[in-house]
């Protein structure tokens, strides 16, 4: 089975690490039940305490479409900017071996 794999990196605006960690956190569970979801894993960085990296695999192009339309994500969109000091890096990745 082909899936898809997506990086996202995610860098706080100063002062607001703890905030954003808090908000990306709240993403986790209703992601993991999403149909499609194969993992859904955010990390930070040991080095810098304000950058997140989502590790992400998905069944198929159209989960993973679902889930960038699902509530939750919706809800942090508008918030990007005040949150983050740029925008996400979101990444797809096919596997090749």
């Amino acid at each position: 089975m082909k899936t898809i794999t997506v990086v996202a990196t995610f860098v706080a605006r100063p002062g607001k690490e703890t905030e954003l960690r808090n908000v990306l956190i709240g993403l986790v569970t209703p992601t993991r039940q999403e149909n499609g979801c194969l993992n859904y894993d955010l990390h930070v960085s040991s080095e810098n305490p304000g950058r997140f990296l989502f590790h992400e695999n998905w069944t198929t192009k159209m989960a993973l479409e679902a889930h960038l339309q699902s509530p939750h994500v919706q809800a942090l969109l508008p918030r990007v900017d005040e949150l983050c000091s740029k925008a996400p890096d979101i990444v797809i990745w096919d596997r090749i071996a």
